[in-house]
């Protein structure tokens, strides 16, 4: 068995022999798409065993003030009906459109990410171990890892090489085993894959939205708009999300104030009252990933039945409009509902009132 526990373990060489569950050995590296991405789509692990159903003592759920951790503020998001997707795809291949008249009940939401102090919570409460951890080893950004991380490693992925698996990089050692998160507590928590969000949610009495709940909720009213503030991507010279400026993936000139993950709540919100629903972290959703979709009027749609990846929204700080321009209410992506990344978080939802 391999404990990545301490995050001052070193690095291990991931060179041509991995041990099963590796995340290079056992990668299916997608090829570059038609449209231009980050290519944190193409981060992904052979099939994991489907997690079991998970249940926690109601003693574990997120109640106000457990475990020292704060309990995550929601707003309710009153139900309605909204033109989801876009007839003017900025990405084509991703499945944006067509635009159609979808109707959501209404549901509470996170008004912001879930953080690595919530999420830490959620580990010292139940003795959760991540995905991640389990494998060992997860995707990060080359940009922010350390010159001694970066040097023990001889892998990387084809489709985008600025993407590096990294041993005993986990949600505790976000850019790396020689990183932890005591000084970014109030950052979205990161290397979680799908089922880790299910697992989270589920302990705090709630699950993931739907990427129709998702979009409804990023739109904040607004119609046929692309970001949630509206077109503009910076109004008045004032930036609204956490994104990528200068040359990906060779230079982020931090124009916006970061290079990284930004604090939750470090931009204005919608009009719904919610933060980051642009940038920062991408967002897993309940879906799974289809490009096909009805023009019919629909109700509650949960996705299609079954698939191989899951659907995540919202773009991160790697998004900028020439590499990635997936940071639009209508943008959508997938991976593989095992995956995660240096760029990958989630929030939760829970049943409104009727």
């Amino acid at each position: 068995m391999r404990f990545f526990s301490l995050c001052f373990v070193l690095a291990g060489v991931i060179g041509g022999v991995f041990v099963r569950g590796s995340l290079a050995a056992h990668s299916e590296l997608a090829p570059p798409r038609e449209a231009a991405g980050c290519g944190c789509d193409t981060l992904r692990r052979d099939a994991a065993p489907e997690p079991a159903e998970v249940r926690w003592d109601s003693a574990h759920k997120y109640s106000e003030g457990a475990n020292g951790g704060p309990r995550a503020q929601m707003v309710l998001i009153a139900g309605g009906q909204f033109w989801m997707g876009t007839d003017d795809p900025g990405i084509p291949p991703d499945g944006e459109g067509p635009r159609r008249l979808v109707h959501v009940d209404s549901f509470y939401m996170d008004i912001q990410e879930v953080t690595n102090q919530q999420f830490q919570s959620f580990v010292n409460a139940t003795g959760y171990i991540t995905e991640a951890e389990k494998f060992g080893d997860s995707f990060v950004f080359e940009g922010i890892l350390s010159e001694s991380v970066k040097n023990q490693i001889t892998q990387a992925v084809a489709a985008a090489p600025w993407w590096l698996p990294v041993k005993g990089a986990n949600w505790k050692c976000p850019n790396g085993p020689d990183s932890d998160i005591t000084d970014i507590l109030d950052h979205p928590v990161l290397h979680v894959s799908w089922a880790d969000a299910v697992a989270f949610c589920s302990w705090a009495n709630g699950r993931l939205p739907t990427e129709a709940e998702w979009e409804y909720a990023c739109r904040g009213g607004l119609e046929d708009r692309l970001y949630p503030w509206g077109n503009k991507l910076n109004p008045k010279g004032q930036h609204y999300a956490n994104l990528w400026q200068g040359d990906f993936p060779n230079h982020n000139s931090a124009e916006d104030g970061y290079i990284k993950t930004s604090p939750v709540k470090s931009f204005p919100s919608n009009a719904f009252g919610l933060y980051d629903m642009a940038g920062n972290a991408w967002e897993w959703t309940a879906d799974w990933w289809t490009v096909h979709h009805t023009t019919e009027r629909q109700r509650n749609p949960t996705g299609p039945p079954s698939g191989t990846d899951k659907v995540k929204k919202g773009g991160s700080y790697m998004c900028h409009k020439s590499y990635c321009y997936r940071y639009r209410c209508a943008a959508r992506s997938q991976n593989t509902p095992d995956s995660a990344a240096s760029n990958l978080g989630f929030r939760c939802v829970a049943k409104g009132k009727t």
